[in-house]
């Protein structure tokens, strides 16, 4: 494992036993599978490399220790297209924004702030609270919308 990796793992065991948590050997083959991951993974993805990596981690370890990650802020969950769900580490940073290219499926990360004017609108007018980070904005991104052209 990479030594960025195991500093995430590090990360994450003191956040854990600060919340009178341990880090399990399930918790940390997940983990591993996504610092070894540069993409937003699928939990069928997720299972897959875990299962490599350890297969004696069952499936539904795997969607637990996601859901749990996710709530303790070290990973993020994406809706992406059509319901699917995408994961990745925080890795330090705060939760950001994604863009999914509506012809080829690309990923990509946008800066946090970016919604930032639309959220403020949207609170004044309705008072509406905006979670921008938790589904992808869609378009195309620069090979596909040069393709379209």
């Amino acid at each position: 494992m990479s030594t960025s990796a195991e500093a995430v793992l590090e990360d994450v065991a003191g956040r854990l036993r600060s919340r009178g948590e341990r880090m399990t050997r399930q918790r940390r083959a997940v983990l591993g599978a996504l610092a070894r991951s540069s993409g937003h993974l699928t939990a069928e993805e997720v299972c897959s490399a875990v299962a490599e990596a350890d297969p004696g981690v069952h499936r539904a370890s795997v969607y637990r220790t996601l859901e749990a990650m996710s709530q303790l802020g070290v990973v993020q969950h994406v809706h992406v297209g059509h319901g699917g769900t995408t994961y990745h580490l925080v890795s330090g940073r705060s939760p950001h924004l994604h863009v999914q290219c509506r012809t080829c499926g690309a990923v990509f990360d946008a800066p946090s702030g970016l919604l930032d004017d639309a959220a403020r609108e949207l609170l004044r007018l309705h008072g509406f609270v905006l979670d921008p980070g938790h589904i992808a904005l869609s378009g195309a991104c620069a090979r596909c919308a040069s393709a379209l052209r």
